[in-house]
C-alpha cells in the first residue's frame, strides 16, 4: 500500500502538467481505497491455565538441600574478585564490611590512574530508602577515599 503524498507524487509524474493540482488532490482523496476489518474478540481466553495449589510445596532431592534454603543464616559475604586493583580492592572491601552486598561490582573506569570509580551495589540495607539516601550511604561509608577521586558513578539498588 502506498501512503497518498508518495501516491500523489507517482500521479503528478504520470499527468501532464496542464492538469491543476486541486483536481490532482481530490482524484487521490477520492480514489484512496477504504481498508475496514472487524474482529471478534472471544468473551473466554481458548487456553485456561492449571491454578497451583496453595499447599503445594518444592520437591528437594536431597534433605540438606531443604534443610539448607529454610536456614536463617544470613548469606557469608561475596568473595573479593581476584583482579581488581589495589584501589578496586580498598573500595571492595569497605563496601562489604559496612552493606553485606548481595551484590557488587567495583571498577576503576578512568584509565587505570583511580581517580574515577563505577560501582554498582545491591544491599538489604537500601531496602525502603530511595535512590539519593542509597547513594548518601555509600558516599559516607567511603568517607575522605571519594574526595581524593575526580569522580564516582554510583548504582544502588535493593535485592
Amino acid at each position: 500500500m502506498i501512503c497518498r503524498t508518495c501516491l500523489r507524487a507517482r500521479l503528478a509524474q504520470r499527468l501532464p502538467s496542464t492538469v491543476p493540482k486541486r483536481t490532482l488532490f481530490a482524484a487521490t482523496t477520492r480514489c484512496a481505497p477504504a481498508i475496514t476489518t472487524n474482529f471478534a474478540i472471544p468473551a473466554r481466553p481458548q487456553h485456561q491455565f492449571p491454578r497451583i495449589a496453595a499447599h503445594a510445596q518444592r520437591l528437594y532431592s536431597s534433605e540438606s538441600a531443604a534443610s539448607a534454603s529454610q536456614s536463617s543464616e544470613p548469606p557469608s559475604a561475596l568473595p573479593r574478585p581476584e583482579d581488581l586493583t589495589e584501589g578496586e580492592a580498598q573500595v571492595w572491601d569497605i563496601l562489604v564490611a559496612e552493606f553485606a552486598p548481595t551484590q557488587l561490582l567495583v571498577q576503576d573506569i578512568s584509565g587505570g590512574c583511580g581517580s574515577m570509580y563505577g560501582i554498582d551495589i545491591s544491599s538489604e540495607k537500601f531496602r525502603g530508602l530511595n535512590m539519593l539516601k542509597q547513594q548518601r550511604l555509600v558516599n559516607a561509608a567511603l568517607g575522605d577515599l571519594v574526595k581524593e577521586w575526580h569522580g564516582v558513578q554510583l548504582k544502588t539498588r535493593a535485592p
